[in-house]
Formats: structure tokens, C-alpha cells, sequence
């Protein structure tokens, strides 16, 4: 038996009538009838009865129908289904993102792709360090990352997603928090509040380069994981931090956000493996090029 003969049964059950369900099917006539008896035969049971005037279901027939309909839908659901997943229109995407991305890009990317692409069901991790979102990458917990460069391993390819400028973050009690900018160097003499160190965030070590350059040693009093909670750090006066633009969204009370002087900034990019490829990712890609280019 094959899907042919039951597709052939279908519409000659639907039309009851040999030549109309021919003439449906794009066949001759005989070739018809002997693929409905050679149906017949195989299962042992007559679906149909025949005479010069009409063409009825059996009993046995009219069940028989029921359920070549529901597998003929099946089939077809299950062709359908598999093209919108090799087309990247459905299947499962998890996204992790570094904080300072969460409150800006990240949110526009999540919605787009809700729109976008509805079959695909998007999950995010976000509050996650470049080494994490890495280690996830490989270990196949998280599909895309967008994270902050440098990544070292040779299966994960990073793409560029935009510059970030980097601006001062001071308490509204600081000293300096009512200028219009801020010099590095005129944070010398603060306690910092950085992401981790110790080659877990590209952020740290960039910013300690920064006041280096500068001329000093940055005295990093607290060092966290999440954005929020270094924000929130700054806010009940625990120190001072350099970070990227895109975390002023974040609506925390007691922070002033300033420009810096030198002015420098930090790359964003996506990151994701390649192989094997994954038409959800190349699909949630061109999404996130688009609105990164926006």
C-alpha cells in the first residue's frame, strides 16, 4: 500500500463518481479503478459499490474514510512542518545577552522575533559574562549570543553588531555628578565598582586599561556579574564605574550618567556555532542585522 492509493480512495469517495474523481486527480479512469481494487484486495474488505448508475461507500468504506483523512492530514502537516523548520519559520531559539544589551537591543530583537517568526519559540538568558554565554554556546544551552569580544574559541564565530560608547557612572551625591563630562583621571582618587575580573569580563580588563592609560590604578572595591546589580551598587554610593552607553535605560534611581573624556568605546557582537548550521539562527540573524543597522 502507498499514500497514492489512499489519496485516490479520498477523492473518489468524495466525488462518488469515477470520471469526475479522474478528471480531479489527472489520471485516466482505468488506472483509477484498478488502483481502488488493488486497495481493496490488499486490505480484504470493499469500500465501494459499484453499479452502472452510482458509486456508494460501504459501511467498512465510510470509517476507512475517516481515517485516511486523518492520516492524509497528517502527512501533509508533517510536510509542512518540516519545510517551516528547514526554512528557520519554526522550531526552538535561546538567546543569551550581556547586561548592558538587555536594556536597549535586546528587548527590540525579542519582539521582532515574536513577530517575525511566530513558529519559533524564543527563549533568553540574559545578565550573562562573554566566558558564560561561550561555554553555553558549546555546551548547546543557548543558540545566540550577544556578547562583548574578545572569544577565543575557534568554533564560535563572532560578528560585529554595533560600537558602544563607553560613559561614566557616578552616584548623584558624587562630586562630579552635576558636570556635563567627566575626565577619567578625575576618578583616580574613587572606589570602583566593576564586572568581574580575571579575564571573565571584556569589559573590566578594557576599562582597566583605560585608567591606565590615564595614569592610574583603578581601586576596584566590589566586582559583580550582573549590570543591574553594579547600577544599583553605584546608586547607594559604593563607588564609580565606566560602562556602556545602552545601560543609561536602565531606570535606577541615584545614578547620573555622564559623557568621558577620553572618549572610547566597547563592541557589541553576535555571537553563535556554525556547524551544525541552524536555520532558526541564520533566520534570528538577519532580524538582529536589520534592527542593529535601524
Amino acid at each position: 500500500m502507498e499514500l497514492r492509493h489512499l489519496r485516490y480512495f479520498r477523492v473518489v469517495a468524495e466525488e462518488l463518481h469515477f470520471r469526475r474523481a479522474a478528471e480531479r486527480l489527472h489520471i485516466a479512469q482505468p488506472p483509477l479503478s484498478s488502483q481502488i481494487r488493488q486497495l481493496e484486495e490488499e486490505l480484504g474488505v470493499q469500500l465501494l459499490t459499484r453499479s452502472t448508475r452510482r458509486v456508494e461507500l460501504t459501511p467498512a468504506g465510510e470509517v476507512y474514510l475517516d481515517r485516511v483523512r486523518e492520516i492524509l492530514d497528517a502527512v501533509d502537516a508533517a510536510g509542512e512542518q518540516a519545510h517551516r523548520v528547514a526554512e528557520g519559520m519554526q522550531g526552538a531559539l535561546t538567546i543569551g545577552c550581556v547586561g548592558s544589551a538587555t536594556y536597549s537591543l535586546f528587548p527590540r530583537l525579542v519582539r521582532a522575533l515574536r513577530d517575525e517568526l511566530p513558529g519559533v519559540d524564543v527563549s533568553v538568558r540574559g545578565e550573562m559574562l562573554a566566558p558564560d554565554q561561550v561555554t553555553a554556546l558549546e555546551a548547546g544551552r543557548i543558540d545566540l549570543a550577544l556578547l562583548r569580544p574578545p572569544v577565543t574559541s575557534a568554533r564560535v564565530v563572532v560578528e560585529p553588531v554595533r560600537h558602544d560608547r563607553l560613559i561614566a557612572l557616578v552616584p548623584d551625591s558624587h562630586r562630579l555628578a552635576g558636570r556635563g563630562e567627566v575626565d577619567l583621571a578625575d576618578l583616580r582618587d574613587d572606589d570602583f565598582v566593576m564586572h568581574a575580573g580575571h579575564g571573565r569580563s571584556a569589559l573590566n580588563g578594557l576599562v582597566t586599561g583605560l585608567c591606565a592609560d590615564a595614569g592610574f590604578v583603578p581601586r576596584i572595591r566590589h566586582e559583580v556579574t550582573e549590570t543591574s546589580t553594579l547600577v544599583t551598587l553605584v546608586a547607594a554610593g559604593l563607588g564609580v564605574s565606566v560602562v556602556p552607553e545602552p545601560t543609561s535605560a536602565l531606570d535606577i534611581a541615584g545614578v547620573r550618567y555622564l559623557p568621558l573624556r577620553p572618549e572610547a568605546g566597547i563592541d557589541l557582537s553576535a555571537a553563535w556555532i556554525p556547524e551544525p548550521a541552524s536555520p532558526v539562527v541564520e533566520r534570528a540573524l538577519t532580524v538582529l542585522r536589520r534592527i542593529a543597522a535601524e
